[in-house]
């Protein structure tokens, strides 16, 4: 699945997203600045998530919740690791183990550590306002 689209499509592109990866974890490539995170919290909005949504580059993980309490996913930021062994440390075999959606930012930086079963995003600028997603 490959489609371009800009920001008043986002919703749609979420939409399209959730109901065709095949699976919960799902690995976000694409340079900075190329709308991850925009693109995760779209997901975490029509998957009925609460409260707010934003990178977890400082704290590297954020929790999300749907509006009753029920766990919704994880959302990793892993661009600050030095090493696999950081995630490691974090619990992500925990995280990962769990029955939740798993959103990943910089995954490359961990490949050694990705589970098979999870769904490659990739992103790529075409211009100013227009992306360019392809799932595999």
């Amino acid at each position: 699945m490959t489609i371009s689209y800009n920001i008043s499509q986002l919703s749609t592109v979420a939409q399209q997203l959730i109901a065709n990866v095949p699976s919960k974890t799902l690995c976000f490539y694409g340079e900075m600045g190329a709308g991850k995170t925009t693109l995760i919290k779209a997901l975490v909005k029509e998957l009925e998530g609460s409260g707010s949504t934003s990178s977890p580059t400082f704290g590297i993980v954020n929790e999300y919740h749907r509006e009753n309490g029920e766990l919704l996913g994880y959302h990793f930021d892993f661009y600050r690791l030095n090493s696999e062994s950081e995630a490691w440390d974090l619990g992500l075999e925990e995280y990962l183990s769990s029955d939740t959606w798993t959103f990943m930012e910089w995954p490359e930086k961990i490949e050694g550590l990705l589970p098979p079963d999870r769904t490659e995003i990739r992103i790529k600028i075409l211009d100013e306002k227009t992306r360019q997603l392809s799932m595999m």
